[in-house]
């Protein structure tokens, strides 16, 4: 018999995994249903009001700088109601990273180049829910009902028969997250070009949204192993959902709270949701608490540090692999019975 494709087979039938997609589409329905009632294409005079907006913005932006400049040249005496920065720089129009434009001055209109970020992590967020859940429930239902002891009977191979299912579940959760991306971010593009605007979509945009995606995409797949080697671990859904919500209550929340109280240095180095987030988003900065407590120099003292998207990926993959690598010795030699 062809394991893989039995695999596909056993794993669209599960009624679990045809509910989560039945969901999935749903809250697409739902999401593209309130945006669509929420949204119009802006008239003639509504842009112009907004692009008046807009160059208002701008001349307010260039005379604050101008105002610095000459504060600092003491041509203006120091007003001590003014924010004055220590560079002007930071206050010149040309070198920010982003001006005002029409869209900002426009309500109730929605803006591709503006919601496709968010609306792209709530996919991800969704589709991580969705990997864990389905891959801990269909490795955990077949061991717990007997499924893998009869397909053992067919291939008596036990870490080929769990690479299959590890691995078609990977396949599917790619190909359904891939999927989906297109649907989604094509109804929400559909929805700008009919009752909303497209908004300024650059290369610099395609590239930003396709990284996070890319990103994303690993993340859910990482999600899927760790839910399947879990509940192989622990033989049964259950274990994996027990295992993530007394992770969460016990270290993210009952831990981060300890660690607060004796003030210890930079807690979130220590919390896996911190990784989570460094990953997705490339970059993530964190406050030290005790960066500055003991400060006594002159000049400003940061105490802000960075986690990028490198140790984070790092972290990920080693608790993924970890756990996976433990699913598959376990298996076999475990008694199945």
């Amino acid at each position: 018999m062809n394991l893989v494709r039995a695999e596909l087979e056993r794993l669209a039938a599960r009624r679990f995994v045809q509910l989560m997609v039945v969901l999935l589409a749903l809250a697409f329905a739902i999401t593209a249903a309130t945006t669509l009632v929420d949204s119009h294409q802006p008239s003639a005079r509504e842009v112009a009001e907004a692009q008046a907006q807009v160059s208002a913005a701008i001349r307010s932006m260039e005379a604050d700088h101008q105002r610095c400049l000459k504060v600092k040249a003491g041509e203006l005496p120091v007003d001590g109601t003014t924010y004055l920065p220590a560079d002007c720089s930071e206050l010149d129009p040309a070198l920010q990273e982003r001006l005002p434009v029409v869209a900002d001055y426009l309500s109730n209109v929605f803006v591709f180049g503006q919601q496709a970020e968010p609306l792209l992590y709530f996919l991800i967020a969704f589709l991580l829910l969705f990997g864990f859940l389905v891959g801990a429930s269909y490795i955990g239902a077949d061991l717990n009902s007997g499924g893998v002891v009869n397909l053992l009977l067919w291939r008596p191979r036990r870490l080929t028969v769990l690479g299959a299912k590890l691995g078609t579940l990977l396949g599917v959760v790619a190909l359904l997250s891939v999927v989906a991306t297109m649907v989604y971010l094509g109804t929400f593009w559909t929805i700008a070009q009919t009752a909303g605007l497209p908004g300024h979509l650059d290369a610099a945009f395609w590239q930003d949204l396709g990284g996070i995606y890319g990103r994303g995409l690993v993340l859910v797949l990482l999600a899927s192993a760790l839910g399947f080697g879990i509940a192989t671990l622990g033989r049964h859904t259950a274990a994996a959902l027990g295992a993530v919500a007394a992770y969460a209550v016990v270290w993210e929340l009952g831990a981060r709270l300890v660690f607060q109280i004796l003030d210890v240095a930079r807690p979130d180095q220590l919390m896996l949701m911190t990784y989570v987030g460094a990953w997705l988003t490339g970059r993530l900065e964190l406050y030290d608490n005790r960066a500055c407590q003991n400060w006594s120099g002159f000049g400003y003292c940061d105490s802000m540090y960075t986690i990028t998207w490198a140790p984070a990926l790092l972290v990920l993959l080693a608790l993924a692999g970890t756990v996976t690598a433990a699913a598959f010795a376990v298996f076999r030699r475990r008694d199945l019975i």
